[in-house]
Protein backbone atom coordinates (compact mmCIF):
# COMPACT_ATOMS: atom_id res chain seq x y z
CA UNK A 1 0.00 0.00 0.00
CA UNK A 2 1.25 3.47 -0.89
CA UNK A 3 1.79 5.91 1.96
CA UNK A 4 -0.87 8.56 2.39
CA UNK A 5 0.42 12.07 1.69
CA UNK A 6 0.04 15.30 3.64
CA UNK A 7 0.17 18.36 1.39
CA UNK A 8 0.15 21.99 2.52
CA UNK A 9 -1.34 24.40 -0.02
CA UNK A 10 -0.05 27.88 -0.67
CA UNK A 11 -2.86 30.00 -2.14
CA UNK A 12 -1.06 33.00 -3.64
CA UNK A 13 -2.46 36.48 -4.24
CA UNK A 14 -0.26 39.50 -4.97
CA UNK A 15 2.81 37.45 -4.08
CA UNK A 16 1.56 36.56 -0.59
CA UNK A 17 0.02 33.42 0.87
CA UNK A 18 -3.66 33.94 1.69
CA UNK A 19 -6.49 31.83 3.09
CA UNK A 20 -10.26 32.31 3.08
CA UNK A 21 -13.53 30.57 3.89
CA UNK A 22 -15.69 29.10 1.08
CA UNK A 23 -13.28 30.73 -1.41
CA UNK A 24 -13.86 34.29 -0.07
CA UNK A 25 -12.85 36.53 2.90
CA UNK A 26 -9.12 36.14 2.27
CA UNK A 27 -6.56 36.97 4.96
CA UNK A 28 -2.78 37.07 4.82
CA UNK A 29 -0.96 33.91 5.89
CA UNK A 30 2.66 34.83 5.27
CA UNK A 31 5.55 34.77 2.83
CA UNK A 32 5.25 31.79 0.46
CA UNK A 33 8.98 31.09 0.21
CA UNK A 34 9.41 31.05 4.00
CA UNK A 35 6.34 28.87 4.47
CA UNK A 36 7.44 26.46 1.75
CA UNK A 37 10.88 26.02 3.32
CA UNK A 38 9.31 25.44 6.72
CA UNK A 39 6.98 22.76 5.37
CA UNK A 40 9.80 20.96 3.56
CA UNK A 41 11.73 20.82 6.83
CA UNK A 42 8.83 19.69 9.03
CA UNK A 43 7.56 16.64 7.17
CA UNK A 44 5.27 17.72 4.35
CA UNK A 45 5.24 15.11 1.58
CA UNK A 46 4.52 17.58 -1.22
CA UNK A 47 3.60 21.21 -1.71
CA UNK A 48 0.90 22.80 -3.85
CA UNK A 49 1.19 26.42 -5.04
CA UNK A 50 -1.99 27.96 -6.49
CA UNK A 51 -1.93 31.44 -8.01
CA UNK A 52 -5.61 31.93 -7.18
CA UNK A 53 -6.31 35.11 -9.17
CA UNK A 54 -4.30 34.33 -12.33
CA UNK A 55 -7.29 32.90 -14.22
CA UNK A 56 -9.64 35.67 -13.14
CA UNK A 57 -7.05 38.31 -14.09
CA UNK A 58 -6.25 36.47 -17.36
CA UNK A 59 -2.50 36.39 -16.75
CA UNK A 60 0.24 33.81 -16.47
CA UNK A 61 1.31 32.21 -13.19
CA UNK A 62 4.06 33.99 -11.23
CA UNK A 63 7.06 32.13 -12.67
CA UNK A 64 9.66 34.06 -10.64
CA UNK A 65 7.93 33.24 -7.38
CA UNK A 66 7.63 29.60 -8.46
CA UNK A 67 11.40 29.58 -9.02
CA UNK A 68 12.07 31.05 -5.57
CA UNK A 69 9.84 28.49 -3.86
CA UNK A 70 11.42 25.60 -5.80
CA UNK A 71 14.88 26.76 -4.70
CA UNK A 72 13.78 26.63 -1.05
CA UNK A 73 12.39 23.08 -0.96
CA UNK A 74 13.35 19.47 -1.67
CA UNK A 75 9.89 17.89 -1.94
CA UNK A 76 7.59 17.48 -4.97
CA UNK A 77 5.99 20.76 -5.97
CA UNK A 78 2.74 21.27 -7.89
CA UNK A 79 1.89 24.65 -9.42
CA UNK A 80 -1.48 25.88 -10.69
CA UNK A 81 -3.33 29.04 -11.67
CA UNK A 82 -3.63 30.69 -15.06
CA UNK A 83 -2.21 27.75 -17.05
CA UNK A 84 -3.71 27.72 -20.53
CA UNK A 85 -1.15 26.12 -22.83
CA UNK A 86 1.74 23.70 -23.30
CA UNK A 87 4.03 26.75 -23.36
CA UNK A 88 2.79 27.90 -19.93
CA UNK A 89 3.62 24.49 -18.49
CA UNK A 90 7.05 24.44 -20.11
CA UNK A 91 7.91 27.74 -18.38
CA UNK A 92 6.76 26.50 -14.97
CA UNK A 93 8.64 23.21 -15.22
CA UNK A 94 11.79 25.09 -16.20
CA UNK A 95 11.30 27.27 -13.11
CA UNK A 96 11.21 24.27 -10.78
CA UNK A 97 7.67 22.87 -10.73
CA UNK A 98 7.46 19.06 -10.66
CA UNK A 99 3.78 18.91 -11.56
CA UNK A 100 1.20 21.38 -12.80
CA UNK A 101 -2.45 21.77 -11.91
CA UNK A 102 -5.11 22.90 -14.36
CA UNK A 103 -8.72 23.66 -13.52
CA UNK A 104 -10.80 26.19 -15.49
CA UNK A 105 -8.68 25.78 -18.62
CA UNK A 106 -9.25 22.01 -18.57
CA UNK A 107 -13.03 22.46 -18.56
CA UNK A 108 -12.94 25.09 -21.29
CA UNK A 109 -10.49 23.09 -23.41
CA UNK A 110 -10.48 19.40 -22.36
CA UNK A 111 -8.00 18.61 -25.15
CA UNK A 112 -5.40 20.49 -23.08
CA UNK A 113 -5.31 17.53 -20.66
CA UNK A 114 -4.48 15.18 -23.55
CA UNK A 115 -1.86 17.57 -24.93
CA UNK A 116 -0.09 18.06 -21.60
CA UNK A 117 -0.15 14.37 -20.75
CA UNK A 118 1.22 13.50 -24.17
CA UNK A 119 4.07 16.02 -23.98
CA UNK A 120 5.07 15.90 -20.31
CA UNK A 121 3.65 12.57 -19.07
CA UNK A 122 0.54 11.92 -17.01
CA UNK A 123 2.57 11.99 -13.78
CA UNK A 124 3.04 15.72 -14.39
CA UNK A 125 -0.65 16.56 -14.89
CA UNK A 126 -2.98 17.24 -11.95
CA UNK A 127 -6.54 18.28 -12.74
CA UNK A 128 -8.03 20.37 -9.95
CA UNK A 129 -11.80 20.26 -9.61
CA UNK A 130 -13.71 22.76 -7.46
CA UNK A 131 -17.27 21.61 -6.88
CA UNK A 132 -20.33 22.48 -4.85
CA UNK A 133 -23.36 20.37 -3.96
CA UNK A 134 -26.52 21.97 -5.37
CA UNK A 135 -29.88 20.26 -4.85
CA UNK A 136 -28.12 16.96 -4.23
CA UNK A 137 -25.92 17.22 -7.34
CA UNK A 138 -22.20 18.01 -7.24
CA UNK A 139 -21.51 20.68 -9.88
CA UNK A 140 -18.09 21.83 -11.10
CA UNK A 141 -17.24 25.53 -10.66
CA UNK A 142 -14.60 27.60 -12.45
CA UNK A 143 -12.48 30.75 -11.92
CA UNK A 144 -11.77 30.17 -8.24
CA UNK A 145 -15.31 28.97 -7.62
CA UNK A 146 -16.95 32.09 -9.07
CA UNK A 147 -18.47 30.55 -12.21
CA UNK A 148 -20.92 27.62 -11.86
CA UNK A 149 -21.28 25.04 -14.62
CA UNK A 150 -23.69 22.20 -15.32
CA UNK A 151 -20.78 19.75 -15.37
CA UNK A 152 -21.23 16.79 -13.02
CA UNK A 153 -18.30 16.28 -10.65
CA UNK A 154 -18.09 12.52 -11.01
CA UNK A 155 -18.52 12.42 -14.79
CA UNK A 156 -15.81 15.06 -15.14
CA UNK A 157 -13.46 13.14 -12.84
CA UNK A 158 -13.80 10.06 -15.03
CA UNK A 159 -13.24 12.08 -18.19
CA UNK A 160 -10.07 13.75 -16.94
CA UNK A 161 -8.64 10.33 -16.10
CA UNK A 162 -9.48 9.06 -19.58
CA UNK A 163 -7.79 12.10 -21.10
CA UNK A 164 -4.51 11.43 -19.30
CA UNK A 165 -4.57 13.22 -15.95
CA UNK A 166 -2.28 11.57 -13.42
CA UNK A 167 -4.05 12.91 -10.33
CA UNK A 168 -7.20 14.75 -9.28
CA UNK A 169 -7.24 17.51 -6.68
CA UNK A 170 -10.87 17.74 -5.51
CA UNK A 171 -11.90 20.74 -3.42
CA UNK A 172 -15.35 20.85 -1.89
CA UNK A 173 -16.36 24.50 -1.95
CA UNK A 174 -18.98 23.76 0.72
CA UNK A 175 -16.26 22.57 3.10
CA UNK A 176 -13.43 24.96 2.17
CA UNK A 177 -12.10 26.84 5.19
CA UNK A 178 -14.94 25.68 7.45
CA UNK A 179 -12.74 23.29 9.48
CA UNK A 180 -15.70 20.93 9.80
CA UNK A 181 -14.12 17.99 7.97
CA UNK A 182 -13.71 16.88 4.36
CA UNK A 183 -16.45 15.86 1.90
CA UNK A 184 -15.83 12.19 2.63
CA UNK A 185 -18.95 10.76 0.99
CA UNK A 186 -18.21 12.49 -2.32
CA UNK A 187 -14.53 11.60 -2.04
CA UNK A 188 -15.24 7.91 -1.48
CA UNK A 189 -17.53 7.86 -4.50
CA UNK A 190 -14.89 9.54 -6.67
CA UNK A 191 -12.17 7.17 -5.49
CA UNK A 192 -14.34 4.21 -6.48
CA UNK A 193 -14.91 5.64 -9.96
CA UNK A 194 -11.32 6.51 -10.91
CA UNK A 195 -8.02 4.62 -10.78
CA UNK A 196 -5.73 7.62 -10.34
CA UNK A 197 -4.82 9.21 -6.99
CA UNK A 198 -7.31 11.67 -5.51
CA UNK A 199 -6.13 14.54 -3.31
CA UNK A 200 -8.80 15.75 -0.86
CA UNK A 201 -9.10 19.47 -0.19
CA UNK A 202 -11.49 21.62 1.81
CA UNK A 203 -12.53 21.25 5.44
CA UNK A 204 -9.51 20.24 7.51
CA UNK A 205 -9.87 21.53 11.06
CA UNK A 206 -8.45 18.91 13.39
CA UNK A 207 -6.32 15.78 13.25
CA UNK A 208 -9.36 13.49 13.32
CA UNK A 209 -10.49 14.95 10.00
CA UNK A 210 -7.34 13.61 8.36
CA UNK A 211 -7.92 10.15 9.83
CA UNK A 212 -11.50 10.26 8.53
CA UNK A 213 -10.53 11.43 5.03
CA UNK A 214 -8.18 8.48 4.60
CA UNK A 215 -10.42 5.86 6.21
CA UNK A 216 -13.89 7.03 5.14
CA UNK A 217 -13.08 9.27 2.17
CA UNK A 218 -10.55 6.77 0.72
CA UNK A 219 -8.35 9.68 -0.38
CA UNK A 220 -4.74 9.13 -1.42
CA UNK A 221 -3.60 12.50 -0.07
CA UNK A 222 -5.01 15.30 2.05
CA UNK A 223 -4.37 18.95 1.35
CA UNK A 224 -4.88 21.76 3.84
CA UNK A 225 -3.89 25.37 4.30
CA UNK A 226 -4.92 27.43 7.34
CA UNK A 227 -4.45 24.69 9.95
CA UNK A 228 -0.84 24.42 8.80
CA UNK A 229 -0.18 28.11 8.03
CA UNK A 230 -1.35 29.30 11.45
CA UNK A 231 0.30 26.51 13.43
CA UNK A 232 -2.92 24.81 14.54
CA UNK A 233 -1.77 21.33 13.47
CA UNK A 234 1.98 20.60 13.32
CA UNK A 235 2.59 18.13 10.47
CA UNK A 236 4.93 15.94 12.53
CA UNK A 237 2.26 15.51 15.24
CA UNK A 238 -0.39 14.83 12.62
CA UNK A 239 1.67 12.09 11.02
CA UNK A 240 2.29 10.42 14.38
CA UNK A 241 -1.45 10.41 15.06
CA UNK A 242 -2.16 8.99 11.61
CA UNK A 243 0.38 6.23 12.15
CA UNK A 244 -1.16 5.36 15.51
CA UNK A 245 -4.54 5.16 13.77
CA UNK A 246 -3.12 2.51 11.43
CA UNK A 247 -2.67 4.78 8.41
CA UNK A 248 0.58 4.38 6.51
CA UNK A 249 2.51 7.65 6.27
CA UNK A 250 6.13 8.68 5.71
CA UNK A 251 7.75 9.87 8.93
Amino acid sequence: MLSKRIIPCLDIKNGRTVKGVNFVSLRDAGDPVELAAQYAQTGADELVFLDITATEEARATLANLVHDVAEAINIPFTVGGGIRSVEDVDILLKNGADKISINSSAVRNPQLINDLSSKFGSQCVVVAIDAKEIDGQWKVHLVGGKVPTELDLFEWAQEVEQRGAGEILFTSMDHDGTKDGFANKALAKMCELVNIPVIASGGAGKKEHFIDVFKDGKADAALAASVFHFGEIPISELKNDLKQAGIQVRI
